[in-house]
């Protein structure tokens, strides 16, 4: 059981409010770039921060996994980031959050929080073979590059979960003072990633956001997030029925447009469906984009 209670030190602050700056994090390496890398690039524009990508069901999924949407080929995944895999409950001022972890619980170079849609729960995200081995990506892209991987459980994707995320954040940073962190949200998950932009204290310790067949939030132009310019990564498939594309385009030609060239990327998967953004979305792409 993980017990992180201690305040962040006023350094983490300094970091947190960009009065000291760190080094910029090393490009991560190449893992299974053959496998992962997009398989096309149909269309670009906003000099290749909007692209069309690529995407055939029968390729990307059935070709892909042994049993399509349950379990991917075995040369796509690596089980190493296993022998640094915890389970583990964190005691925060907002109450006991599950998650589970990979990589450096202290002083790790960088962060990555995966949020998880409606019916999920943390072991989503560190599922090491459903959406393709996508998780297993970036676990072992983070875990293996001196950085910690997490995947919480929270009680909603209102106040009660805002809270819970927020005292997270707060807690891992006081381990991990240094580090940049990202947070990513699949589906729903993105209610909370827009709360926690807008959330002044968690915010603090943003270095970007990825949205993931995620839903949009206009409000976020008028925080502090924003005017600091917090780079966002959005990816979405053209036929998602749940959160039409045509919207979360509209705000990210929004987001563009509004602060001379905000860093904002858009990957827009053609053909694909809801869960398309979270088997496809290049993680090694993400990550050295935002932590750069």
């Amino acid at each position: 059981m993980a017990r992180f209670l201690k305040r962040s030190t006023l350094l983490a602050a300094l970091i947190s409010a960009g009065l000291v700056h760190t080094a910029s994090a090393a490009a991560l390496p190449a893992y299974k770039d053959e496998f992962f890398a997009y398989p096309a690039v149909i269309s670009s524009k906003d000099n290749g921060a909007y692209q069309v990508i690529d995407y055939d069901e029968m390729r990307d999924i059935n070709g892909r996994d042994a049993i399509p949407e349950k379990r991917v080929k075995d040369d796509y995944v690596s089980l190493r980031a296993r022998a640094n895999q915890q389970d583990l409950v964190f005691k925060t001022e907002a109450g006991n959050v599950k998650a589970m972890a990979a990589g450096k619980l202290k002083n790790a170079s960088f962060i990555v929080i995966y949020l998880h849609g409606r019916g999920g729960n943390r072991h989503q995200g560190m599922n090491d073979f459903t959406f393709g081995g996508n998780f297993n990506r970036v676990k072992y892209l983070t875990s293996q590059n001196g950085g910690l991987y997490v995947t919480p459980e929270f009680k909603d994707f209102a106040d009660q979960g805002e809270a819970q995320i927020a005292a997270l954040i707060t807690a891992l940073k006081s381990q991990s003072p240094s580090a940049q962190l990202v947070l990513s949200c699949g589906s729903a998950g993105g209610a909370l990633c827009w709360r926690i932009a807008a959330n002044e204290q968690a915010a603090s310790h943003l270095n970007g956001l990825v949205l993931l067949g995620s839903l949009w939030d206009d409000g976020f132009l008028k925080t502090a997030s924003f005017k600091r310019r917090l780079p966002v990564f959005l990816a979405h498939g053209s036929r998602d029925p749940v959160f039409a594309v045509a919207d979360m385009e509209a705000f990210y030609q929004k987001l563009k447009k509004s602060a001379g060239n905000y860093p904002v990327q858009f990957r827009r998967f053609e053909s694909g469906n809801h869960g398309t953004p979270i088997r496809m979305a290049d993680w090694r792409e993400i990550l050295n984009w935002i932590l750069k």
